[in-house]
């Protein structure tokens, strides 16, 4: 079987290295986004040395719907093409030119949390399983037969960059698999049953900020969905944007005289937040947004900004 990827992520250097190993694929090319615009995806991966390893040409692009990119499909006659870790959505001419389909990956149990953001928001759903899944794209969101999935519990205490490994080290194990079933034309292709569909939304980073009237368990939670490899959940503070990387929540007894949001205590590991239910979060882990790290001896007696 002959295959392009088309990627930009951890999940496509999985992909390609999964292709790259299996004698039953020859990797005809990859196509990925060029240096300048790796800020399309805060979690892109340089994919040339995997590339060169694989022996497979590397094509940059920045539309996947463009006529260079149909030119280049059509000369290397792809079997499939697998999209797997790429923000736009595949065009009715792109769909038709791979000879017997395109293959894809969600981070979801589908045909639950179809769409964007998945990961973060099965964090904030508080969602305590999750799949990953390999399907065939059609013309829906995500919505193809599936091709393979595997389940597992989501802790409660998960982050988005757990949770993201959970998903990562989910692709590596299903994908040859698949691959094997593919190429000796055995897949299992199971249809998703609408019935249990749901969809997730874009996310920006105006979603991010922490409102801290919220109790402390919702704000935590916020700050786990949205840290790495994703920009992380802030506040301002002094007027400036703070990023909070790593909080939990804890008990204020002896803070009942203190206002929302503010910071009431300073220790070694980091500082105190009130939150809108009386409890606390404990902020162990911080950065400026744009200047790096903020010491702790700067934020004591400071109020850290509620959710315009």
């Amino acid at each position: 079987m002959r295959a392009i990827l088309v990627g930009a992520v951890e999940s496509s250097r999985i992909a390609l290295q999964c292709l790259a190993r299996s004698p039953a694929w020859d990797l005809g090319a990859i196509f990925t986004l060029p240096p300048e615009l790796a800020q399309r995806h805060s979690d892109f991966v340089d994919l040339s040395a995997d590339a060169r390893a694989a022996g497979a040409p590397l094509i940059t692009l920045s539309n996947i719907n463009s006529d260079a990119a149909f030119a280049e499909i059509k000369a290397i006659d792809p079997d499939y093409i697998f999209v797997i870790g790429w923000s736009q959505i595949c065009g009715a001419r792109f769909m038709a030119s791979a000879r017997l389909g395109l293959i894809g990956f969600h981070p979801a149990p589908l045909p639950r949390l179809r769409g964007r953001a998945v990961i973060p928001w099965t964090i904030l759903l508080d969602e305590p399983i999750s799949a990953s899944s390999l399907f065939l794209i059609d013309e829906g969101v995500d919505s193809g037969p599936i091709l393979g999935q595997r389940y597992f519990h989501v802790a409660p205490d998960e982050t988005a960059a757990t949770l993201y490994a959970k998903h990562m080290a989910m692709l590596d194990d299903m994908l040859p698999s698949v691959l094997d079933d593919v190429a000796q034309c055995k897949a299992r292709m199971q249809s998703q049953d609408e019935r249990y569909a749901t969809y997730a939304t874009r996310r920006r980073p105006e979603d991010a900020v922490i409102d801290w009237s919220e109790p402390a368990d919702k704000a935590g939670r916020l700050i786990r969905a949205c840290g790495a490899p994703y920009p992380g959940a802030w506040t301002m503070l002094d007027g400036e944007r703070i990023v909070i990387e790593e909080a939990r929540p804890v008990c204020l007894p002896q803070y009942r005289a203190a206002m929302t949001g503010q910071i009431v205590e300073r220790q070694t590991d980091g500082f105190l937040v009130k939150c809108g239910d009386g409890r606390g979060l404990l902020v162990t882990r911080w950065r400026r947004a744009r200047e790096g790290p903020l010491p702790v001896h700067a934020i004591l007696g400071l109020r850290a900004g509620a959710k315009q």
